[in-house]
């Protein structure tokens, strides 16, 4: 992925945001941090916004908001970026997993009113890859007289939609992350948590600030997550082109599709009925995955998989007691899936190299 190609006709910009807030004297949750969160709240048709140090942040704050803590279980996949999880561990809860979707990699809302328990405080259904989960499902399943919290992981998935609906929107809260290789990212580490409700926004907002709910009045114990205002100004000029930048990501992978379409035994990524992927990921499945990965990054293919481990068989969460075979979906998952070059500024020339090296690696594997 090259990210300077992104920045390229608004770099000037960017150099006067970071010139207005050296000159604002402020650089800590000031003017900057107010306009994203504002700008955050009514992108996901939410209330409220909360601007922080990191998407990480965001899940592990919104779940102390949740007053999740070590009696109670949340539910999540298997197969996503440990610090959805992590931040569970965190706060020493119990990680319990349900197994995914074949097609979007999500996690399957068939399998989630099993793992439901007494302990169930929250579930957190990733956007994996930029494709929305069946949030409707979930939220059917939940219900609101369960006391269990649907908190959107949607740190792949900014600008995804499910019918006009942008992900984020579904559950009681979602955190995002800006990291610079997310559809929006800042030029370092950044997130945000976004709800419909004011009392967990006050709480995050609490939280990110040592617990403090004045100067010196420390509520609760929290942690330092205050996004800087340089990260901010960054935002709020990217943020503005977001849409711009995901049409063209959709753009690119309607071309890998169409480039792919006789691969022999690749599969591209399918997006259900009434999704709009955001395509932070373009995932295929690839027989002999790794030999083919290999040879792909020899021939200067910046192919990689995410992700070759699924969560329930790292050795982090080897307490647990999940054995090979517990989520077959996500094993499977984790043999096959191969990521192929997606960004804004790619080239058509670029993605046909992509895959005309992708069928020679095939050919001398299969």
């Amino acid at each position: 992925m090259d990210l300077t190609r992104v920045h390229q006709g608004i770099e000037e910009e960017l150099k006067d945001a970071a010139a207005r807030v050296i000159s604002s004297g402020r650089y800590v949750t000031g003017e900057e941090n107010a306009a994203l969160e504002h700008a955050l709240a009514e992108m996901h048709q939410v209330e409220h916004a909360v601007a922080l140090n990191s998407g990480t942040d965001a899940l592990l704050l919104g779940l102390m908001a949740a007053g999740v803590s070590r009696e109670h279980e949340v539910i999540t996949t298997p197969f996503t970026f440990f610090a959805t999880v992590e931040c569970i561990l965190a706060l020493g809860a119990k990680p319990v997993f349900v197994d995914i979707d074949a097609e979007s990699f999500c996690l399957n809302p068939d399998r989630l009113e099993r793992a439901f328990t007494l302990k169930t405080r929250a579930v957190i259904p990733v956007h994996l890859y930029g494709h929305p989960c069946d949030m409707p499902r979930i939220a059917e399943l939940t219900g609101r007289e369960s006391g269990i919290a649907v908190f959107e992981d949607c740190a792949q998935a900014l600008g995804a939609k499910l019918g006009e609906k942008p992900v984020g929107a579904f559950g009681d809260m979602a955190a995002f992350s800006f990291y610079p290789t997310k559809n929006v990212g800042a030029l370092g580490d950044a997130g945000a948590f976004i709800t419909h409700y004011e009392n967990l926004a006050e709480a995050v907002r609490r939280l990110r600030n040592h617990g403090q709910s004045a100067r010196y009045q420390h509520d609760t114990r929290g942690i330092n997550s205050r996004m800087d205002e340089l990260q901010a100004a960054f935002l709020n000029i990217k943020l503005k082109h977001a849409e711009k930048w995901n049409k063209e990501r959709r753009a690119l992978a309607a071309r890998y599709d169409e480039l792919l379409a006789d691969a022999p035994g690749v599969v591209a990524p399918p997006v259900k009925p009434g999704c709009e992927h955001a395509y932070h990921q373009y995932t295929i499945r690839a027989p002999r995955r790794d030999e083919v990965q290999r040879r792909l990054n020899e021939a200067g293919i910046g192919a990689m998989v995410h992700y070759p481990t699924p969560l329930h068989l790292s050795k982090a969460l080897s307490h647990l007691g999940y054995a090979e075979g517990s989520f077959p979906e996500a094993e499977r998952a984790a043999r096959e899936v191969l990521c192929l070059p997606i960004f804004p500024g790619l080239t058509a020339e670029e993605q046909e190299r992509v895959v005309n090296s992708l069928r020679k690696a095939l050919e001398k594997t299969l």
